[in-house]
Order: C-alpha cells, then structure tokens, then sequence
C-alpha cells in the first residue's frame, strides 16, 4: 500500500500537473511575446548609457527607421518589441503598457505592445545603469494607424540636404563621427541618429525640450544638463552654435 502511494504520489500524480503547468506557462509567455513572423511592425530597441536606439522595419513596405528615445505604435496593432543592451544592464518598463523586461548584454529579450487607445506614454529604464539612469526616459506615442504609416515612412525617408550652413558646421566638426543624417552623412553610430530630429519632442532622452536653445545649450556642454553623459563638449563659437542648431531644427 505505502509502495502504491509512493509511486502515485512521486511519479503518477506530479507528472500530469507539472505537463499542465507547463502548457499554462508557455501559453502566458507567448502572450508577452510576439515572433517577429507574426507581426507587421518589427523594433529593435537597443538600450545605451543613457539613450534608447529605436530601430523600425515594416515588413510589408520594407522600410526602415531609425530614431532616438522616442517609441511610436499605431492604435490597436501588435507590435514585436526586440529588446537590447549596448553596454550594461538596463530594463524596458512602460508601466501603462507591458511590464519590466530586463535587457543584458550579449542577449536579446522580447516584448509585445499593444495600445488599445490614442495616447502619450513614458517609459522609462527600470535598472540601475550608472550616473545618469533616473534621466533615461522613452516617449511612447499611440497614435491611429494611418498616422502612424505616414510617421513611418517620412521617417525612413532621408533629409532634404539642402544648402545651409549649419550643415557645413555639423561636416567641418565631425558630428558625423557619432552622429547619422541620411541624406547628409551616414555611418555615424555612437550617438543618436539626428535624421530627423526636429520631429521628436525632447533630446537628451526626455532631459531637455527639442527647441533651439536646448539644443545650443546640449551641444555647448551636455554635462551641464547630464553629468557623465558620454558625448563631449563642443568648443565651437556662438556663431557657429547657431548655425548648427537652426539647421537641426529643420531637420523635421
């Protein structure tokens, strides 16, 4: 009888409710991610000290995106989030959206987003990543799907590289050296992709507003508003300041 109730009770019995807890976990798991082959919408979010690289692809079009700290989603898609770490740990949490996904160097997370409203989000990294992790933050904006199709497509389009001499400025100083604008100089991937900066609500990754001042004030000296933030001061003149901002604040 106590031979009977051993093998029941060890074997028999732990094997049906492990299977079913397994089943019930996998079901759950595949609710928070999404494969890439299910979705339309495909982002890589690639988490740096202390900026987000949001990388679009639309697998229908082909186009191709690139952005900094802002994420946008059309209203009632599924969207498969990627999720990355250039440097250190970091953590994706967009506490009105999905839950905290660790993200770890060398590894690649999942994450699927679905908004089911219009609406402005904050996310924000949920792991302690050095000097600078509290002003890590990444605008989520929902927005209806044929505004998001257009976003997307002025966005994968290049800039108008028309005359100006901020331009010369961003060349002659090498901004190009970290920095991308298609249409102007690519290659640039230490810092963010300026393409189309002008389009964002904020830099420095919700530190500053996107406005001319700001942005003079970033490029001057961005330890003054990021203590430990890794793009270097600039020592161009306040003309030459000028000029850069006000041809950033085009680059729409």
């Amino acid at each position: 009888m106590s031979r009977r109730l051993v093998v029941g009770g060890g074997l028999f019995l732990p094997v049906p409710l492990l299977a079913a807890l397994m089943g019930w976990s996998g079901w759950q798991a595949s609710l928070v991610t999404w494969p890439f082959s299910g979705t339309r919408i495909q982002v890589t979010v690639t988490a740096h000290m202390w900026w987000w690289e949001v990388r679009y692809r639309d697998t229908l079009t082909g186009r191709e995106a690139v952005l900094a700290n802002e994420l946008r989603l059309p209203v009632g898609e599924r969207i498969y989030l990627a999720l990355a770490s250039a440097d250190v740990l970091h953590a994706f949490w967009a506490p009105a959206l999905a839950g905290k996904v660790d993200m770890v160097p060398g590894r690649l997370h999942g994450l699927t987003l679905r908004a089911s409203a219009p609406g402005r989000f904050r996310g924000q990294c949920a792991e302690y990543c050095g000097t600078q992790h509290a002003a890590m933050a990444l605008g989520v904006v929902a927005v209806a799907p044929q505004e998001f199709d257009a976003w997307l497509a002025h966005q994968a389009a290049p800039v108008n590289a028309v005359a100006h001499r901020g331009r010369e400025v961003f060349l002659a100083a090498r901004c190009n050296a970290c920095h991308t604008v298609r249409g102007v100089s690519e290659g640039g991937a230490l810092g963010p992709d300026l393409t189309h900066i002008a389009s964002r609500t904020h830099i420095a990754a919700g530190a500053l507003p996107m406005n001319r001042a700001a942005l003079i004030g970033w490029i001057a000296n961005p330890q003054a508003s990021k203590p430990g933030a890794r793009m270097p001061p600039s020592n161009l003149s306040p003309e030459d300041l000028q000029a850069l901002a006000s041809w950033l604040e085009v680059l729409q």
